[in-house]
């Protein structure tokens, strides 16, 4: 959520979070960027739900093994929980993580955690950093391990029964506020390499990344491949690392840090809305999420222009993808 544009919704922050008590014995997790906040939280929860392997996808392995400590000194359950490294800033770090990934004898949740909000631009594989992490390395994931989610669902899940692998993409409220200059231009995650308009890079991406969702949701539902219910959690205005960067001015950063003292949920408080999502039903396939219940996206996500917006963001990553490991689209 963003506080800076007045998105401090009082009714969403004190809204009670339900406490997960969803069972996930037997099923095997991956949580992106889960050695700190939420996603941390998340991981936890799953290891306290009964989740037989647990792996924290951490860019810093150090900083994950810590996480790992922390969770097991918690939950008083060893042998779950897995360290493995991935840097979204990399492709091919997230190709080999994938490839590794796609040898689990089971892969029943994934939740894309891993985050950036920062101002100062930098590259990362030829794109602006956000759009690197949360844009072509978050659907490469997608992508990439969607086929074992399907072999797990296939082994594992009763096609008749309710239940499903998830594909969990971790959404944000700042995506009502995203103005998208770029959105005329003739590529817009071309236009998004440019530094300018970078105090407005997290939103704009985040609202990309709401399309993207729909769309790739969409598309999963076309073929006759076993179900994957991918949905997108919104965990509200949370106190967590993602704002560590120093990228506003004193006299906001202020403002900020009395709001997140005063009204931000704490980091386990926001997990819950991934574990709901993780348990959502088939409604909330290709649905955004809020207080862990169905919700719905901006308007502008939901209008002519947004849905046009939406087919040619699509376009503009399946050519990346294509480029980063051609024949990716067929796992569609």
């Amino acid at each position: 959520m963003n506080v800076l544009n007045g998105d401090l919704s009082f009714r969403t922050q004190v809204t009670p979070l339900p406490y997960p008590t969803r069972d996930f014995t037997g099923k095997t997790i991956i949580v992106t960027g889960s050695n700190v906040g939420l996603g941390l939280e998340a991981a936890r929860y799953f290891v306290r739900l009964n989740a037989s392997k647990v792996i924290l996808a951490c860019r810093n392995i150090e900083k994950g093994e810590q996480a790992k400590s922390d969770i097991e000194a918690s939950e008083v359950r060893s042998g779950i929980v897995e360290v493995w490294q991935v840097d979204l800033g990399s492709f091919a770090s997230v190709q080999s993580f994938c490839r590794r990934a796609n040898g689990l004898e089971r892969l029943d949740v994934v939740v894309e955690n891993a985050a950036l909000q920062t101002a100062t631009h930098q590259l990362y594989e030829g794109y602006e950093r956000s759009v690197t992490v949360h844009i072509i390395s978050t659907y490469l994931i997608a992508l990439l391990l969607l086929p074992a989610m399907r072999r797990t669902a296939s082994k594992h899940y009763d096609p008749k029964q309710e239940a499903a692998p998830h594909l969990v993409i971790v959404g944000s409220n700042a995506h009502f506020y995203a103005p998208l200059h770029e959105r005329d231009k003739p590529s817009i995650l071309d236009a998004l390499r440019v530094d300018s308009y970078m105090i407005y890079r997290y939103y704009d991406t985040k609202l990309i990344s709401v399309m993207l969702m729909q769309e790739l949701a969409a598309r999963m539902e076309s073929g006759e491949q076993p179900r994957v219910i991918c949905n997108m959690p919104e965990p509200g205005f949370c106190q967590s690392e993602l704002t560590r960067e120093k990228m506003f001015p004193l006299h906001v950063r202020v403002v900020l840090n009395i709001a997140l003292t005063v009204l931000a949920r704490t980091s386990e408080q926001g997990s819950r809305t991934y574990i709901a999502a993780a348990c959502a039903g088939s409604e909330s396939h290709g649905q955004y999420l809020e207080d862990c219940e169905l919700s719905t996206p901006s308007d502008f996500v939901r209008s002519e222009e947004g849905l046009r917006l939406q087919k040619k963001v699509w376009g503009e990553l399946i050519t990346i993808l294509e480029s980063i490991e051609p024949g990716i689209s067929g796992n569609l």
